[in-house]
């Protein structure tokens, strides 16, 4: 479970019309649609979120 208090940051990835996705790290990262926060979120466990970043920064 995610700490709460953990803020929610936009992903570096967004583009200006302003659709992006947010994320919160914690014991697991959360992922989150910012144009519809009251949906469900997808959840990683932190070392599969680190390499799924890792592989696209290396494409």
């Amino acid at each position: 479970m995610n700490d709460m208090t953990t803020p929610w940051h936009k992903s570096s990835y967004s583009n200006e019309a302003g659709t992006c996705v947010e994320v919160r790290e914690g014991p697991n990262t959360l992922v989150r649609d910012n144009q519809n926060p009251h949906l469900d979120v997808l959840g990683f466990p932190t070392r599969a979120w680190a390499d799924f970043l890792s592989g696209i920064r290396a494409n």
